[in-house]
């Protein structure tokens, strides 16, 4: 399986990095059975984050023709007073780095994967938003940071507040450090619990939460 994790200008470091080491690890252990690339919707470049003067290269670009797992990432920008939309470096919020990466050719990639029989699109954090901006995750369950909770709902998706939600060939991690547990449930899911399990000890980091999945009686409210 190829596993292409997406970058675009502003996007969240943590959200790539988490995930790539994790997957990485699992590509070690399991020997041919999954390759990790960094890629762009443009091509090979030089993306930068939102996170000061750090960059890292796309060396190719997205194809969900090719790729078995596509990865949002989320984006970083200032908080407190400077995240004011309005205000200055309004353009460099979360919310305008997200909604830029919309007048790229970002989501038309993205709806050809979840269009593509046997693909898995995944989120970290903020990630999901670019999916459902664009209306392309309309009445499927996921999550994103809780900070986007509301706004994710409000694209029409279902909006679940849990550290991880399964829906299928839609996986989304919540807060910025769940890139850890989404690259072990990846793991897990695809390569089987021994080979997750292998990189959990390597990592020396105990999955949170329960993976949250529309199956099951609903709870009676308590």
């Amino acid at each position: 399986m190829l596993c292409q994790i997406v970058l675009f200008d502003g996007f969240d470091p943590l959200d790539v990095i988490a995930p790539y080491e994790v997957l990485f690890a699992g590509s070690m252990a399991a020997p041919g059975q999954l390759s990790v690339e960094l890629v762009s919707a443009e091509g090979p470049r030089e993306v930068p984050s939102g996170a000061g003067l750090l960059t890292l290269r796309a060396t190719g670009r997205l194809d969900p023709r090719r790729a078995g797992l596509v990865l949002v990432p989320g984006a970083v920008g200032p908080l407190g007073a400077g995240a004011d939309a309005g205000g200055p470096g309004g353009e460099d919020t979360v919310p305008a780095l997200l909604a830029r990466s919309l007048s790229t050719g970002l989501p038309a990639l993205l709806k050809e994967a979840l269009e593509q029989p046997g693909t898995i699109v995944a989120t970290v954090c903020g990630g999901s938003l670019v999916p459902a901006m664009a209306g392309l995750i309309e009445g499927r369950h996921v999550t994103t940071n809780h900070l986007g909770l509301d706004a994710l709902a409000a694209t029409g998706a279902v909006a679940v507040d849990a550290r991880i939600v399964d829906d299928g060939d839609l996986v989304s991690g919540a807060g910025v450090t769940s890139g850890l547990d989404l690259g072990l449930h990846l793991l897990e899911r695809e390569l089987g619990p021994r080979i997750a399990h292998a990189v959990e000890r390597l990592f020396a980091h105990v999955r949170r939460g329960t993976v949250w999945r529309a199956t099951g009686p609903v709870p009676a409210a308590f």
